[in-house]
């Protein structure tokens, strides 16, 4: 029985042991702190910028696709070939603007014969009417023909394909294509944020890494009124003189827009933190002595620093700069540095 009872005691001494001992693990646990380093946030005045890439064009492009389909004669350009305003530059099979014009000849002699009849009597006001209204759609058939048969140039540029050779039948694809090429475009795609700062007339920068050393200026010219559902962006025409020819359609080019200086919140950009397996970002403040995690959209980057953008995030608050890392919500924290 003595034996019993030292046991039980043996025992319950050791119930009391464990016992006191998990509180106050968990109060060492309750207890630790995180050391940190805060910095104040204050508002900063930034030039924004926008840069944005795409691929240039010509102004102006047109592809060659004559209205009447036959054999085609000649073709006065290859690829390649730079053509000014009116230049010839496809000639079809003249057939069927030679009727044309023989009917015209026709038409137009018996129309001065019924005009010399009208004032006597001998034809009817109605049927010399009939007859002009004749003349007239001759005439435009022929200047229909004639522009779809001698194809020519219709503003300055350069022949960037060409499908047919002489003598073959044109039956639908086009003959030539020809694009501007002293006015050249840049189609961007801006976020929907930008809407309300892009102007139309305001200076755009273009770089190229054809030409690393230069820069090339351009103007918007037209900004598309609708927003893209899918992409939450709108698309912004950028017009380019390029007197030099250096540019050309084709090239890839980087534009930057300079925008009106604004206000932003800048952070250290590794003090922002990203959750596993998402593309969300966060940071912490110090949330009287604790660390509070704030999630975060990120705005433009300036060298080092980053605009973060939340409800949360303006002036005064403290956010931890360095440490993040290794926190976790609701964490205390030891603020060793204030910047």
């Amino acid at each position: 029985m003595k034996r019993i009872e030292q046991s039980l005691l043996i025992i319950l001494s050791l119930a009391l042991v464990i016992t006191g001992c998990k509180p106050k693990e968990e109060q060492q646990e309750i207890q630790r702190e995180e050391v940190v380093e805060t910095t104040i946030l204050k508002s900063v005045e930034v030039a924004r910028e926008l840069n944005l890439s795409s691929t240039l064009q010509g102004y102006t492009t047109q592809n060659i696709a004559p209205s009447v389909t036959g054999i085609i004669q000649k073709i006065y350009v290859l690829a390649g070939d730079e053509v000014k305003k009116g230049a010839l530059l496809v000639q079809m099979d003249p057939q069927q603007y030679n009727t044309a014009k023989l009917s015209y000849e026709n038409l137009k002699t018996e129309c001065a014969r019924m005009e010399a009849l009208v004032s006597t009597g001998a034809v009817s006001q109605q049927a010399y009417d009939q007859a002009k209204m004749g003349l007239n759609q001759a005439a435009e058939q022929i200047r229909f023909l004639e522009q779809n048969t001698f194809v020519r140039a219709e503003f300055d540029g350069v022949i960037t394909a060409k499908n047919y050779e002489n003598g073959e039948l044109y039956a639908g694809q086009y003959i030539l294509s020809m694009s501007e090429i002293k006015t050249l475009k840049l189609m961007v795609n801006v976020p929907e944020a930008y809407f309300p700062m892009i102007k139309n007339g305001m200076q755009v920068a273009l770089k190229s890494d054809v030409y690393p050393s230069q820069t090339f200026t351009g103007v918007v010219d037209q900004i598309f009124p609708v927003i893209d559902p899918s992409s939450h962006t709108f698309s912004v025409r950028v017009k380019i003189n390029n007197p030099s020819k250096l540019l050309r359609p084709g090239m890839y080019c980087h534009a930057i827009i300079s925008l009106e200086s604004d206000n932003a919140m800048l952070v250290p950009y590794q003090c922002v933190q990203r959750l596993t397996g998402s593309n969300e970002r966060y940071v912490y403040l110090n949330d009287n002595g604790k660390a509070k995690r704030v999630f975060v959209k990120l705005g433009d980057r300036y060298d080092d620093r980053v605009e973060i953008i939340a409800d949360q995030i303006k002036e005064g608050v403290e956010i931890v700069t360095t440490g993040a890392e290794k926190l976790v919500d609701g964490v205390a924290i030891k603020v060793v540095k204030v910047y």
